[in-house]
């Protein structure tokens, strides 16, 4: 094209000096060679053009192919790991099964916008055992996974209210990380939101992932720090309602009941503990002392 350029302005300039090309100007002029300068002008630019859709096409493959291998980013991570742990465990957890309408959900909206708690989005999964009681996963921001014996509630006679107070203590919980900053020692969660393409990621990365969380939903539970801090959180959330505070407590009472004279909640204060603690530092009592 520059070649075309120079030739123009040639021609223009005989032009404008002279009004037209003298015949020296003719003589000197190759119009054939103007032609096949074009011409390979244009072929240049065909080629360039076809080297770039070819580069394009190239760089999406490859982002297609790279696509296969991308760990979800923060936004979806907790979700999908946290379903997929969920679907891995149904036959432990026993939550394929048929079960009515209770209102749950709009009570635990209803108690959580009392206290302040708005747009909590949350998802709530009844499960049929006593394996474990109750439990919050992982999930993304501002939202929740909740789980939630039936054996547990009806043991102990829990209403609507009380079932809401004990996922509030999930709920903290789940703000304050505890569960994700266990998890963070993954290879798995290093890898947020990145790719493993061409990496050495492969199934024991996530089988040792599922199996942390295993440890901590089975084995592991909360510290007697981490339990201190949800109850003087969920004592400060509740202090202005004497109401709310009074039945939380009762709560508490009656799981400690439970745990003591229930085999099948024996390692409930492993995971939690320990519902006496709680008593003991909610209790009124002890304060003044």
């Amino acid at each position: 094209m520059v070649r075309v350029m120079i030739w123009l302005s040639f021609l223009l300039g005989s032009f404008f000096l002279y009004g037209k090309a003298p015949e020296d100007a003719k003589k000197i002029i190759d119009y054939q060679s103007i032609k096949n300068v074009l011409k390979n002008d244009m072929l240049d630019i065909e080629i360039d053009k076809k080297k770039n859709d070819l580069k394009l096409k190239q760089e999406q493959s490859a982002l297609k192919e790279k696509s296969k291998y991308q760990i979800p980013d923060e936004d979806e991570y907790w979700s999908f790991f946290s379903e997929y742990w969920l679907v891995k465990n149904a036959q432990v957890l026993k939550w394929d099964f048929e079960k009515p309408d209770y209102g749950l959900k709009e009570s635990i909206i209803t108690l959580f916008e009392k206290l302040g708690l708005y747009e909590k989005k949350f998802k709530l999964l009844l499960i049929n055992t006593s394996t474990i009681a109750h439990m919050g996963l992982p999930s993304n921001k501002n939202e929740y996974i909740f789980v939630l014996s039936l054996p547990f509630v009806r043991s102990l006679d829990l209403s609507k209210l009380e079932i809401s107070l004990l996922l509030l203590e999930d709920l903290i919980r789940l703000d304050q990380n505890y569960f994700k900053n266990y998890l963070a020692q993954s290879k798995i969660t290093k890898m947020i939101g990145k790719s493993f393409y061409k990496d050495n990621l492969n199934a024991k990365d996530i089988s040792d992932f599922m199996n942390l969380y295993d440890q901590k939903v089975f084995d592991q539970g909360f510290s007697f720090k981490e339990q201190f801090e949800v109850t003087q959180k969920v004592d400060r959330i509740l202090k202005g309602d004497l109401n709310l505070w009074s039945i939380f407590l009762e709560m508490k009472k009656k799981t400690n009941n439970l745990v003591k004279t229930n085999a099948l909640y024996k390692t409930y204060a492993k995971i939690y503990p320990s519902p006496e603690l709680q008593i003991n530092w909610l209790s009124p009592t002890k304060k003044n002392e």
